[in-house]
């Protein structure tokens, strides 16, 4: 017999984010990306006794290529009379996979300050975000708040804060990287709330041309999608060659 029930309150968060980022303008690019630097970084990190995500990678590589390209570091706020903000700092939002009695749900953290951060410092956060308890832990008390609180409320008071521009770097940082990239999953584009969302897939040994030779090369196909509201294609298209470049020729 079929069921009908209410959407499981664990899953209002994302119901009310979908609903705010309706008004976006979103545009896709991707391009395939030669992992093979970052993937000896990762195996000298190991040997070491380290541990380093692709994410982490990747989200080091956004805040060096965010801060070079203010004009996407940024959110805009309106319709006809739209307001932009420029911030002086990134912060990544990072999307992490959760559980909320019992329900799977997507959760997501803000590492603050990418733009001067190393592979170690955000890969301690993630991992210490990764590690503790959504039902409890003090990072999520806003989620839970939002689920325990009755629904109109619960809206009005998230829709207020997303609105501020001065709060919602805390909420979506500047720049937001969603990762699949653990299952067999090539590449993806989302919304993450910021004018660029950076989407990972998972890396795949493929054939590619080096020195006019065929060889096979650890690739992940990056993708980036940008709110057209606030940045044309070229200016995405500068992000993301600038990031595919930072993460074959790592600093």
């Amino acid at each position: 017999m079929t069921s009908v029930s209410p959407v499981a309150r664990e899953r209002r968060h994302t119901l009310f984010f979908l609903e705010a980022v309706r008004s976006f303008a979103p545009v896709h690019l991707d391009a395939e990306v030669d992992m093979s630097r970052v993937l000896a970084e990762r195996n000298r990190a190991r040997a070491d006794g380290r541990r380093q995500s692709i994410v982490s990678h990747v989200v080091v590589a956004a805040g060096r290529v965010l801060a070079k390209h203010p004009e996407a570091n940024a959110a805009i706020q309106g319709r006809l009379r739209a307001r932009v903000a420029r911030y002086p700092f990134v912060h990544a939002k990072v999307t992490v996979d959760g559980v909320l009695n019992g329900a799977r749900v997507v959760l997501a953290t803000v590492v603050p300050n990418v733009h001067e951060a190393d592979v170690d410092q955000v890969q301690a956060h993630l991992s210490r975000i990764r590690a503790v308890d959504p039902e409890r832990a003090p990072e999520f008390a806003g989620i839970r708040r939002v689920h325990a609180s009755a629904l109109p409320l619960a809206y009005a008071r998230f829709r207020r804060a997303v609105r501020d521009l001065r709060v919602r770097p805390l909420l979506t940082g500047t720049v937001a990287v969603t990762s699949l990239g653990h299952r067999d999953v090539d590449g993806f584009h989302s919304v993450g709330g910021t004018t660029v969302t950076i989407g990972v897939g998972r890396v795949a040994d493929r054939p590619v041309v080096r020195d006019g030779q065929i060889t096979v090369a650890p690739v992940l196909r990056l993708s980036l999608t940008f709110d057209h509201r606030v940045i044309d294609g070229a200016e995405a298209a500068d992000v993301l060659t600038d990031l595919k470049q930072e993460l074959e020729n790592p600093a």
